[in-house]
């Protein structure tokens, strides 16, 4: 059965086809966070697929992770191409290492996932917020409701930030 909802007004819908993004978007909507492992080489992935990007394995378990993260890169959106979000300028599109699984399978790689920068309760980041975020800042999982069967994994700064730590930022 194919998911569908609303984010910033704009319609969502997976497919039937696609039930591994199905599957992890329902697991959104439970407020889980759940990577595809492999069976054979023990190794998440993301974004979920029908088999392991690292041995081609097609047998998985559906892991719950942490959630927590530091900012590995970021882009700040002035001039967005969705109506939805030109209300919203600027916001940062995040992309987040897990604290899960880093440098593996090697020193480079790891389990990224992108997220707009947001507020504990899901609004996008106000300038203040975006002002306090760069690389290196830690961040938590939070989850914008789009529907039933969907809500959107969102990043928002964590507490637990080491007092003093200043994220880099690219220069203005």
């Amino acid at each position: 059965m194919a998911v569908s909802g609303q984010y910033l007004g704009m319609a969502l819908s997976i497919p039937d086809l696609d039930g591994d993004n199905a599957a992890y978007f329902r697991f959104c909507a439970q407020g889980e966070l759940r990577l595809q492992r492999c069976k054979a080489c023990t190794l998440m992935r993301y974004p979920p697929g029908p088999a392991c990007p690292w041995c081609a394995g097609n047998a998985f378990e559906w892991t719950p992770v942490s959630g927590r993260g530091t900012i590995y890169s970021y882009t700040e959106v002035r001039h967005p191409v969705q109506p939805a979000f030109r209300a919203h300028v600027p916001y940062l599109v995040l992309l987040v290492e897990l604290d899960e699984q880093r440098a593996r399978p090697t020193e480079h790689e790891a389990i990224r996932i992108i997220g707009n920068l947001v507020t504990a309760d899901s609004a996008l980041a106000p300038p203040e917020l975006i002002q306090a975020a760069g690389i290196g800042s830690r961040v938590r999982v939070v989850f914008a409701s789009a529907g039933t069967d969907v809500a959107i994994p969102l990043w928002t700064l964590d507490a637990g930030q080491p007092a003093g730590a200043m994220p880099w930022r690219y220069p203005e």
